[in-house]
């Protein structure tokens, strides 16, 4: 299990649960995060807080989850990135398709 999940507000809250989001982790997070979303959850919050590093594998697995909740009519965001992950998001421009909250409450509560 890569993600652990509860409900704040309504949102999944959904936390990674390792250091490195990298390729060894990367099918099972997208595995995952398909299961989410076929249980009907409308809007999942992925918590990046703890993660310190993440590779491209990871990262498409992320983008390709996107694309699934797109065309089940769920929204993901994302939340708690650090400086590194945060400047990786901006460089490949993943923060024009993903809203990114610095805090899962602020994302669970929908403002930033």
């Amino acid at each position: 299990m890569i993600l652990v999940t509860n409900i704040y507000n309504e949102a999944l809250i959904a936390a990674i649960e390792v250091k490195e989001a990298n390729l060894t982790v990367s099918d099972g997070f997208k595995d995952e995060m398909t299961a989410l979303i076929d249980k009907g959850n409308k809007y999942i919050v992925v918590n990046f807080e703890g993660v310190i590093y993440v590779d491209s594998s990871f990262l498409g697995a992320l983008v390709s989850s996107l694309k699934y909740a797109i065309a089940n009519q769920t929204e993901i965001v994302v939340a708690g990135l650090n400086k590194d992950v945060s400047g990786l998001f901006q460089l490949i421009r993943l923060d024009k398709a993903f809203k990114i909250y610095p805090s899962v409450i602020e994302a669970a509560e929908r403002k930033s």
